[in-house]
């Protein structure tokens, strides 16, 4: 008979795993620098051009040419106009830190589009990878000499017949000449982490990576004298005191001395300035259109109200905002910092824009 096996000890479940609601609704977080792993090609080059443009000050204008036709440019950042001074981000998703081998073809791309003229030679060249570079490539990047010798030794295998479709580059005397008065000194790396840490202060990285967002500055008040961009909304205002008073009003000064309009137009400029800053920490922190999303919310919930048959124009602003107040929001980006003082000054901002009408 044979030998009777011996049976192990079962293993169990871990009971030292803990969930709370957002683990069971979506599972654990992912670090960004995990993240940035799983994303698509197309989805590194699109989060590239996301810090690229963060960049400000740096550059004028910063565009994505990746796909084909791009001749060895991905992302590309210009200095000033005309554009001749410029970067280049290349950009490289791979499942490890790069090597050389995965370089000498772009850097064959680069020499062989500048030598015929089809775009400058840039400021700068950096490669950029979920991985980072690994140590033989960041050591070669940092010898230009180095780098451009490594690049003859590796032009037939690397970079001859994979430059471009439509025949075999050689590197015959001109071009060889021709690199050897490039600067090879641009050549560099971003590390992820430096690219990560300055995305996140970006209005995209919440999209991207979640985490929910930052507390809200503090809202301006209102200053004693009205600015400009405040008068079609504090003339549609003035217009339904108005109407309720069945007068016509030229300024705040016509007002009754009762206090309840002046009140109302206090609490109104409030709101506005409310809103206004939620628009500004929307355009910060969120996506471009994710407040003007917002405001076509509003704009779909109050309509009904604002088609209803009021005293007066008076009433329906009343009407109107006490509408915005109870209106369900939860699925905006926006909805956690979405206050009662926001919801009327978006009502204002509507007039504000002539979407609305307080008066018929």
């Amino acid at each position: 008979m044979g030998k009777k096996l011996q049976s192990s000890p079962l293993l169990k479940p871990s009971a030292s795993l803990s969930v709370n609601a957002d683990i069971v609704a979506a599972g654990p977080p992912i670090p960004a620098i995990d993240r940035i792993k799983l994303f698509s090609d197309r989805q590194w080059e699109d989060f590239v051009l996301e810090w690229a443009d963060s960049l400000g000050k740096s550059y004028q204008r910063v565009e994505r040419c990746g796909g084909s036709g791009d001749m060895g440019r991905d992302v590309i950042a210009f200095h000033h106009s005309p554009s001749t001074d410029w970067d280049n981000y290349q950009c490289k998703h791979y499942g490890a830190p790069l090597a050389p081998s995965n370089i000498w073809v772009e850097l064959g791309k680069l020499a062989y589009y500048t030598c015929r003229g089809d775009y400058t030679y840039p400021r700068r060249y950096a490669f950029v990878a979920p991985q980072g570079a690994g140590t033989k490539l960041a050591n070669l990047l940092r010898d230009g000499a180095k780098l451009r010798t490594e690049l003859f030794a590796n032009w037939d295998t690397h970079c001859r017949a994979q430059i471009t479709t439509t025949g075999k580059v050689e590197l015959d005397k001109g071009m060889r000449r021709y690199i050897e008065t490039l600067d090879f000194s641009i050549f560099t790396y971003i590390p992820p982490l430096r690219i990560l840490d300055e995305h996140a202060k970006t209005r995209w990285y919440v999209a991207r990576f979640g985490g929910g967002l930052p507390d809200r500055p503090p809202v301006p008040i209102p200053p004693p004298v009205p600015a400009a961009d405040e008068a079609p909304y504090l003339r549609q205002l003035l217009d339904a005191y108005g109407d309720h008073l069945k007068t016509t009003l030229s300024s705040p000064a016509g007002l009754p001395n009762d206090g309840r309009l002046r009140e109302h137009l206090v609490d109104a400029r409030e709101h506005f300035y409310s809103a206004e800053s939620l628009r500004a920490f929307s355009r910060d922190t969120l996506p471009p259109n994710e407040f003007e999303k917002l405001q076509d919310e509003f704009q779909t919930g109050v309509a009904d109200e604002i088609r209803q048959d009021h005293a007066d124009g008076y009433r329906r602003v009343l009407a109107v905002v006490k509408t915005a107040k109870l209106l369900q929001m939860t699925a905006h980006p926006l909805a956690t910092k979405l206050t009662m003082r926001d919801r009327g000054g978006i009502c204002h901002q509507l007039a504000n824009n002539g979407r609305v009408r307080w008066v018929k």
